[in-house]
Formats: structure tokens, sequence, C-alpha cells
């Protein structure tokens, strides 16, 4: 696919941390997403709803990416398109298996897919896994499902 394509196809993001995959940096992707507000109009609650799905997104790198106590990088862009706001969590991990001795309680994926519009897992171009989410920003995904 020519570069131009998939430059159209997945434009630059607005917002874009690469950080180690630690649990003190899950904190830290939190924090910044809160800064969200200051560039556009959200709501408490959907912004709430943003902030939950991405921390399990990033926990579930933090956990499962890099077995053995092995730290690689966990990045998490965003970008705002009209009232829609895209965030993509990717890692270089071994991607999302399942494990029958899984430290969590497996609700992660679906907790995200209930809080986001839409979500995607896979793995992008540079063969890195992905976890892409958008959310509207006029509601929180629980006002959505009681209208």
């Amino acid at each position: 696919m020519p570069r131009e394509n998939r430059q159209e196809e997945h434009p630059q993001p607005d917002f874009e941390l690469i950080l180690p995959a630690r649990p003190e940096n899950v904190a830290l992707v939190r924090h910044a997403l809160g800064g969200i507000r200051d560039a556009v109009e959200v709501s408490e609650a959907a912004l709430a709803d943003i902030k939950l799905a991405v921390t399990e997104a990033c926990t579930n790198v933090v956990v499962h990416a890099y077995p053995d106590g092995h730290v690689g990088p966990m990045t998490v862009s965003a970008r705002v398109d009209g009232r829609e706001l895209t965030v993509v969590v990717t890692d270089q991990g071994q991607g999302i298996l399942p494990r029958a001795d899984s430290p969590g309680l497996g609700l992660g994926l679906p907790l995200m897919a209930t809080l986001a519009t839409s979500l995607e897992l896979g793995t992008n171009d540079r063969d890195e896994t992905e976890v892409r989410m958008v959310f509207a920003l006029d509601a929180p995904a629980t006002d959505r499902r009681h209208s």
C-alpha cells in the first residue's frame, strides 16, 4: 500500500505518549487524558468512560504484553475528529492470547467494548498489537445505552 494511503487511513495523532509498559505509567496516561477537556468540550462522565477504557487497555499491556518481567514500549495516541475521539494503544509484545494463568479477571475487553462506541483488536502494519477505541464526546456510554 502506498504511504499516502496509510497516512489517510491513520492520520497523525493529536496526542501521543510512548512509555515503558510499567504500572506507574498507566496512572500517567490516565492523568494525561484528563487534559482532553482543555482541548475539546467533553462531559465529565464521558471523560471518565474514556479514562477507564484506556486505563484497562494500558493495564492489559503491562500485565500481558511482555512476559517474564520484560518491559517494552507502550504507545497511546489519540485523535479528535469532529465529536469523536479515537484512542489507539499499541505494544510490541506477544499480543492478546488467552491464558489459563491470567492474573486478571478477564473483564477488561468486555468493559472496553461497553465504554467505547467501537473497539478493534489486531495487529498494525508494524506488526504491533493494537487496541483501537472510538468514543463519542457528546455523552458517556452509560447515557447512550439508556436513551
